[in-house]
């Protein structure tokens, strides 16, 4: 099958229901006219994928409130508490939810609609908070309808690779950047064919801002530091992927390949995480899963208190000396976190080298000795033979969960070898 065919098959398949996206314009026209009615200096409009006709067969949909510039400028921080006065007038329940300015959730049967305050600005100058530039983007990628099926293609792959989100605890590709990205190589097909060759500091400039010029020397290099840098095209001194960490920039560089390679619909379909390391798992090799269940709270926070869990646990099996073959980690919010751990089934030895210090430090050589019964040097340096604490990587998995760092950031954890 060629490659084109694939991609209209995929496409076929991630385009929303036409009757689940009435039923959400539906909901949405209700709930925008109600925030507007009897407001003069204050707009809801459809903000998000949904304003900007990228969203896919599963999707969420944001409500943007409008400030007046004028009027609010000096009352950034005062937003919400207004927007929350408005709106427990008009509707029965609301969630006020914390971010760099509070936002709301209202849920209307199957939906969960998030309404942002915003001011309303012209350029991003203007802007107070981050927030405020949203309107921006989409206008910027309304521009480039023609691309929106290139878009919607990125963004399932990106999903489909688990490199999908910007926030701390997935550090991936958000969906702006997706767009971003589409349009800059102007289809997902280019776009993966340039990625598979992507070296670290890619600089994508879809405003042509630095054009002929170095970004690094030109832009606060603290905003630099991911591995790929994506000027956002209405706001040149921000980078738009600063989020990104090197592992799904991999992820997402090797996908790529792979995917030249062998086209195929399945890099656009979420893969079953269990399954694929129980399949590696047959050659005999030790899987040990963690389940923890999340504490309650904002979503970002909760996610990155089980991304250092899961940090601290492959950190400790390494520090002991355990090959990790692979390992991952799955969160899908309502659920338990599952963390997976795919070992080398060979057993460690009983014994260990013990580095030392330089030998002509005399003095921390001298209590190394102390400690240690045999002492050997090597290469300038002292060691010791010691005996492992751990020879199998689920007896140290054990201690490692019922430490007080893993404990304080999740309700509890279950461990499962396989």
């Amino acid at each position: 099958m060629k490659i084109r065919q694939i991609l209209d098959e995929v496409l076929g398949d991630i385009q929303p229901d036409k009757d689940y996206e009435k039923d959400i314009f539906e909901k949405l026209s209700v709930i925008i006219k109600k925030v507007n009615k009897g407001q003069k200096h204050i707009k809801a409009i459809l903000g998000g994928s949904g304003a900007k006709g990228t969203w896919l067969r599963t999707f969420d949909a944001d409500i943007f409130v409008l400030f007046d510039y004028k009027k609010y400028k000096d009352k950034s921080d005062k937003l919400s508490d207004i927007l929350e006065k408005i709106l427990r007038k008009k509707f029965k329940k609301i969630i006020r939810l914390h971010g760099s300015r509070d936002y709301f959730q209202i849920k209307q049967g199957d939906f969960t609609f998030e309404i942002v305050p915003i001011l309303k600005i012209r350029k991003a100058e203007q802007a107070k908070n981050i927030t405020d530039v949203s309107p921006l983007h989409s206008k910027w990628v309304l521009k480039h309808k023609k691309k929106v099926n290139e878009i919607k293609l990125t963004k399932q792959f990106c999903q489909a690779q688990n490199v999908y989100g910007a926030e701390s605890y997935i550090r991936g590709f958000s969906g702006y950047v997706c767009e971003i990205l589409a349009v800059y190589y102007g289809s997902f097909l280019n776009l993966v064919r340039n990625a598979a060759k992507w070296q670290d500091k890619v600089v994508i400039d879809a405003g042509r801002y630095y054009k002929g010029k170095d970004v690094f020397k030109l832009v606060n290099t603290s905003k630099l530091v991911s591995p790929l840098v994506v000027i956002d095209p209405v706001q040149k001194d921000r980078n738009a992927a600063a989020a990104l960490s090197i592992e799904k920039f991999d992820v997402f560089k090797n996908a790529a390949k792979k995917f030249l390679k062998s086209p195929s619909k399945e890099f656009f379909g979420r893969k079953n995480m269990d399954m694929g390391f129980l399949k590696e798992r047959s050659g005999g090799n030790i899987l040990i899963r963690a389940k923890a269940t999340p504490l309650g709270g904002k979503i970002d926070v909760v996610g990155s208190k089980l991304l250092k869990i899961y940090e601290f646990l492959l950190a400790g099996m390494k520090k002991h000396g355990f090959r990790i073959i692979r390992s991952d980690w799955e969160w899908e919010k309502k659920n338990d976190a599952i963390m997976y751990f795919l070992l080398d089934k060979k057993p460690l030895s009983r014994t260990v080298q013990v580095e030392g210090p330089p030998l002509k430090i005399k003095e921390h050589a001298g209590r190394f000795k102390k400690l240690h019964k045999k002492t050997f040097v090597k290469n300038g340096k002292i060691f010791a033979v010691g005996l492992r604490e751990f020879t199998k990587p689920e007896d140290l998995m054990k201690k490692l969960v019922k430490n007080e760092f893993a404990r304080e950031r999740c309700s509890s954890i279950r461990l499962e070898v396989v």
